[in-house]
């Protein structure tokens, strides 16, 4: 074989090396969540806030299958929040947190889950985050949102009547604009305003939050080896024409 040609076959090498790399660490989940027992995640680092007004509402419970059923296990297998998040569920303002626990999060990393409401009334839900790492600082008023400053995306901002899903929707949430692995919180705000005209029942389930490695971190791996194969080339040439 001549010089050109084995070291066309270790460039060769180096990149089905990326390739593979890439296959094997495409993904990785930091976190899974079924909600089968809604009164257990306290203990796996899940935080609930509820800072409705007026206060001392229901927090999140079990989901109810006689209102609808699970998107994925037992019909009861989901987390639900309804207009008694304030605390006469006649009238207020609801900001009701479900806090996810501290990871460490990079961009491209992403959120998915599947959410749904009864459709009664019109219900909205916030996904936000924090970079403040195990905070849980969501301020105290039922306006405001701590160190939970970046919002991610929003489900019927405009509190429309039809705007939240009434079937088992799923959503992704991408993270992005960090300068580096970031320990931080993501969280669920169920947040309605003026409950004598929206808020209804709305369910979460299947939440699962994946890492994703950065495509630059290939790029740099890919890199690396091509040098390797370069300098194999080159280590090898100087020996034959010694």
């Amino acid at each position: 074989m001549t010089t050109q040609g084995w070291r066309a076959r270790c460039v060769l090498a180096a990149l089905v090396g990326v390739l593979s790399g890439a296959a094997t660490t495409e993904a990785a989940t930091l976190l899974s969540e079924g909600f089968d027992n809604v009164a257990a995640l306290s203990g796996s680092g899940w935080v609930q806030v509820n800072n409705s007004s007026p206060s001392a509402g229901t927090p999140w419970f079990q989901g109810n299958p006689g209102v609808f059923p699970s998107q994925a296990g037992a019909p009861n297998a989901y987390v639900a929040s309804n207009f008694f998040a304030a605390d006469n569920g006649l009238a207020g303002n609801i900001s009701n947190w479900l806090i996810l626990p501290e990871l460490t999060l990079a961009n491209n990393d992403y959120l998915s889950f599947y959410t749904r409401s009864n459709g009664a009334l019109p219900d909205r839900l916030e996904v936000r985050f924090s970079a403040n790492g195990s905070s849980t600082n969501v301020g105290a008023t039922d306006a405001s949102v701590g160190d939970f400053s970046t919002l991610l995306l929003t489900i019927n901002p405009a509190l429309s009547n039809g705007g939240y899903p009434t079937a088992w929707t799923q959503y992704f949430v991408t993270i992005s604009g960090l300068l580096g692995p970031t320990s931080g919180r993501l969280a669920f705000r169920y947040n309605v305003t003026d409950i004598t005209a929206n808020a209804d029942y709305i369910g979460i389930d299947t939440v699962v939050v994946t890492a994703v490695p950065e495509p630059a971190t290939l790029t740099l791996l890919g890199l690396g080896l091509v040098g390797l194969a370069n300098r194999r080339w080159r280590t090898r040439t100087e020996r034959s024409v010694r």
